[in-house]
């Protein structure tokens, strides 16, 4: 990937000798600078899009001052800067902080060929290109999920001499974390948004210069340094996502979340994932999490669909290794894993389930929540 024209346009705009720009991927993969207009905001840097994953994307105004304020916190969260490897699209904010990272540190990426895409291979391959003894990379829990899944020598050297491996833009589960941390990884989890200028709470603890509160209805809200300006060209969803209180500004999450007495940070799920059926509210994230201790299950998610009897009933795409099978030795259909389900779950177990081979991604790592959704509608048929 040819991320040179991207660093020269990045590194323009942070010295205000050029426009904001907007990254996204060609049709060869390598990254498509676009300059942008941002009337009304000043030192516009980047103008990054939301992942989409829950409407429609929001254009993500992100300034000098913020991406400044989030280098240097992260570089003094992760003790120190160093080289990096780009392993995350361009268009997406973790990306683009890659090669913000980057220039502010003085150091050059590498970039991994994702033209094939994720691979073990191309990311060794990239990973045995870095030449700085101090190395860092962003990943989302799927693929480290899949370097760790059957990893050879070399993936577990090159993973190994990164000094932090920044994991965030979905939860990961306890048994991944597990997983990397026997395996000698220094893995640190992110939670944050394009909003935020990506990952601002690490491990838990927001970064130096950002707050973390809660409203009373238990809604995650940021504030510092690191917020971004708010949405070009939408005025009424700036004002709807940030506010301004007590003197500070803070970008209201639709994350749940739980402060323990040291300031630690647990994300408890989506605002929206409490789903009412037969007047009954079952938290999606609870279910999901109870689905992926099933044998076989290797990720699952959980959503309400339309239903004429229940309002809305519980559904479940699930991700199943190709060993999950039934006593017959064929792969267990839909029906099987909701009636396993509802024996151990009652009340809280899917009504429909629709197994794949995976789930379906979005290309920033996240869950494709409406596309999922629609395809368990389409199933469930309203039932």
């Amino acid at each position: 990937m040819n991320i040179e024209p991207a660093l020269k346009a990045l590194a323009a705009a942070l010295h205000g000798e050029g426009p904001a720009v907007e990254l996204s991927a060609g049709p060869d993969g390598d990254p498509v600078v676009t300059p942008v207009r941002t009337l009304g905001f000043e030192d516009a840097v980047a103008v990054v899009r939301t992942s989409g994953s829950t409407g429609t994307p929001k254009a993500t105004v992100l300034t000098v001052d913020a991406l400044a304020a989030s280098s240097m916190a992260t570089a003094f969260a992760l003790k120190g800067e160093g080289q990096w490897l780009l392993a995350l699209p361009l268009q997406y904010v973790a990306g683009v902080q890659v090669l913000v990272r980057s220039l502010f540190a003085g150091t050059r990426p590498w970039a991994m060929d994702l033209s094939g895409g994720f691979t073990s291979e191309a990311f060794t391959a990239a990973a045995l290109e870095l030449t700085d003894n101090i190395r860092f990379t962003s990943l989302v829990p799927t693929q480290l999920q899949r370097l760790l899944a059957d990893p050879s020598a070399d993936t577990l050297a090159v993973l190994r001499r990164f000094n932090g491996i920044l994991l965030g833009g979905a939860p990961a589960s306890a048994e991944l974390l597990t997983s990397a941390r026997d395996a000698g990884l220094r893995v640190v989890t992110t939670y944050g948004a394009a909003e935020t200028c990506g990952g601002c709470v690490y491990d838990g603890y927001p970064l130096e210069g950002v707050s973390v509160r809660l409203s009373e209805d238990g809604r995650i809200h940021l504030g510092g340094a690191t917020l971004a300006a708010g949405y070009l060209d939408a005025p009424r969803q700036t004002a709807e996502s940030f506010i301004e209180e007590d003197g500070s500004r803070w970008y209201r999450t639709n994350d749940l979340g739980t402060l323990d007495a040291d300031g630690r940070l647990t994300v408890l799920g989506r605002a929206d994932d409490v789903i009412i059926t037969g007047g009954v509210k079952v938290s999606a994230a609870h279910v999901q999490a109870e689905l992926e201790k099933s044998d076989g299950v290797t990720a699952a998610f959980v959503a309400g669909v339309e239903s004429a009897k229940w309002g809305q009933a519980v559904a479940a795409y699930v991700a199943v290794a190709r060993s999950a099978s039934g006593a017959d030795g064929a792969a267990r259909d839909g029906a099987a894993w909701a009636e396993e389900w509802h024996r151990t779950l009652g009340l809280l177990a899917p009504k429909t389930v629709l197994p794949a081979g995976q789930l379906i991604m979005l290309p920033n790592g996240k869950p494709d929540r409406l596309a999922m959704i629609e395809r368990l509608n389409a199933l469930h048929q309203g039932k």
